[in-house]
């Protein structure tokens, strides 16, 4: 199935993809990679491993809207049947993601509904949350509430801080998304409405426990 990746930075999840798909364990093709900024360390990722690359540079156009229709184009160029959001760092348009819907994944850390938005690692620690983890959703306008196709999960030790725990969640979501994808790209994934349905049958709320995957 060909998806096209968009990202902003380094671009891990980027590779987890990738890997994923050289391994035989994602039935995907990875027809195009955007980011917005031309120094994002994925694009040279995506091109050691041949896969076409492309710049749109938001400070280039005027407005939100003019960007996402920009984006939008570039991105249909390549027919894709999903697009994944993988580090991504720009709110997109309601009519971009309304367009797309269905077909249009992110990856968050944390483990929704809990601390939608940023610093998901502090807000998990100071709240005295004993785990915490990542999510793979279907993107929706409104911010980290699309329905949830999967978690996984890592408890939180009392020495822990931000930064240990966003190390550990990292390497959760180098696994949890490629199965994430996979589970679309098989065709038993699909969004109805704003539920998110496995072989016909609705996720839970939290969708699936991936964390050993």
């Amino acid at each position: 199935m060909p998806i096209v990746v968009l990202i902003s930075g380094s671009g891990t999840n980027l590779q987890a993809i990738i890997d994923a798909i050289e391994a035989g364990t994602l039935a995907a093709r990875i027809a195009l990679v955007i980011s917005n900024r031309a120094d994002a360390a994925g694009l040279e990722r995506a091109k050691r491993h041949g896969i076409p690359t492309q710049v749109i540079d938001h400070r280039e156009f005027r407005d939100r809207e003019s960007f996402d229709l920009a984006l939008q184009s570039a991105i249909e160029s390549h027919h894709p049947r999903l697009v994944v959001l993988a580090g991504f760092m720009r709110i997109l348009t309601d009519g971009f993601v309304r367009h797309f819907s269905g077909r249009l994944l992110n990856i968050h850390p944390s483990l929704l509904p809990k601390f939608k938005g940023l610093n998901t690692h502090a807000r998990a620690i100071e709240a005295g949350e004993r785990e915490h983890g990542c999510s793979v959703h279907f993107v929706t306008p409104e911010l980290d509430a699309g329905a949830v196709i999967g978690q996984a999960r890592v408890a939180i030790a009392t020495d822990d801080t931000a930064e240990t725990l966003a190390a550990k969640v990292q390497q959760l979501e180098h696994r949890l998304y490629p199965a994430c994808v996979g589970l679309f790209c098989n065709g038993t994934l699909e969004l109805k409405g704003d539920v998110a349905l496995l072989n016909g049958k609705p996720l839970p709320p939290t969708g699936l426990d991936l964390t050993g995957a």
